[in-house]
């Protein structure tokens, strides 16, 4: 089975328990204004490009069958709209200055890919975890990707946002160890605000994976201006002790590395905060909630 993919990461530390190799999704139903990822919207693949590395040297425009690379007095100029991503341009560019973001790949090259690792998943109770973008954007080839790995020994993670038909869900739970569930905001308004989606469907599906007993762990990404509120973290600790079958709460303090990704393709920023949310202001907020919750609460 093929399905879309930007990137699989070794050695990853923060996607579930152990050392962990991460397959990023392409294609999300979510349009998060923070998204961290913004290369993982489209499901098609896309071109990025970092004038600074740019050293205009023409490769690009001899090696694009349409003509959509151009260098004159004032620099290069890329016509990005009639672009089909087929990374002939990237392919030849010397300086990295283009990069093709997406590829198609199968199951079965994905999966031994993955298996390269084993040893350290052996070692630090680590796995595969499925990532995006949201793999439930391509139920199927996410579940085979589960199964596969599942059968191969390896513990599975899925880190999902929930905003996707429950069946998709429901097939992934007996090949599935942990999900990653994320939460953003309960005001389904705001939700909408700062998402593009209602949240009425994630909330559902949290309590339908909470009732169906799969292991879940809460992620909450921390956003200034959005839900470093006291509200949000009186919503977290309802949520939290409502559903049993969250095991732990992930606090993701906001970061701007999405930024300069969104930059090179092209794209506008519909949010940006100037640096990192430091994770000592966290620390009382983390504690409070420990107080309030039965399960570890850490700041990632």
């Amino acid at each position: 089975m093929k399905g879309m993919i930007f990137n699989v990461q070794r050695f990853c530390v923060q996607d579930g328990p152990g050392i962990r190799t991460t397959v990023f999704f392409k294609g999300c139903p979510l349009r998060c204004a923070w998204c961290h990822n913004p290369e993982s919207h489209r499901p098609q693949a896309e071109i990025l490009y970092s004038e600074e590395k740019c050293i205009r040297c023409g490769a690009c425009a001899a090696a694009c069958p349409k003509g959509l690379h151009r260098l004159d007095g004032e620099g290069h100029s890329y016509s990005r709209a009639l672009c089909d991503a087929c990374g002939r341009c990237a392919a030849a560019c010397h300086a990295g200055a283009l990069e093709l973001c997406g590829r198609e790949a199968d199951s079965g090259q994905v999966v031994a890919e993955v298996l390269r690792d084993a040893a350290f998943f052996r070692e630090s109770g680590g796995g595969m975890t499925l990532s995006g973008g949201e793999p439930m954007f391509q139920p199927d080839f996410a579940l085979e990707l589960a199964r596969t790995a599942r059968a191969a020994g390896v513990h599975v993670c899925v880190e999902t946002c929930g905003c996707c038909a429950w069946e998709a869900l429901e097939r992934m739970i007996p090949h599935v160890d942990l999900f990653l569930y994320d939460f953003k905001l309960a005001d389904a308004a705001a939700h909408r605000l700062y998402t593009g989606a209602d949240n009425g469907r994630i909330l559902a599906n949290l309590a339908a994976l909470d009732g169906a007993g799969a292991a879940i762990v809460f992620r909450c990404p921390i956003i200034p201006g959005v839900n470093l509120t006291d509200a949000h973290f009186d919503d977290i600790a309802r949520l939290a002790s409502a559903h049993p079958a969250i095991c732990q709460i992930d606090l993701e303090p906001y970061h701007p590395l999405g930024l300069e990704k969104a930059k090179r393709m092209g794209r506008s920023v519909p949010f940006a905060q100037d640096g990192f949310l430091n994770r000592d202001e966290l620390g009382p907020r983390a504690a409070a909630l420990r107080a309030r919750v039965r399960v570890p609460v850490t700041i990632q």
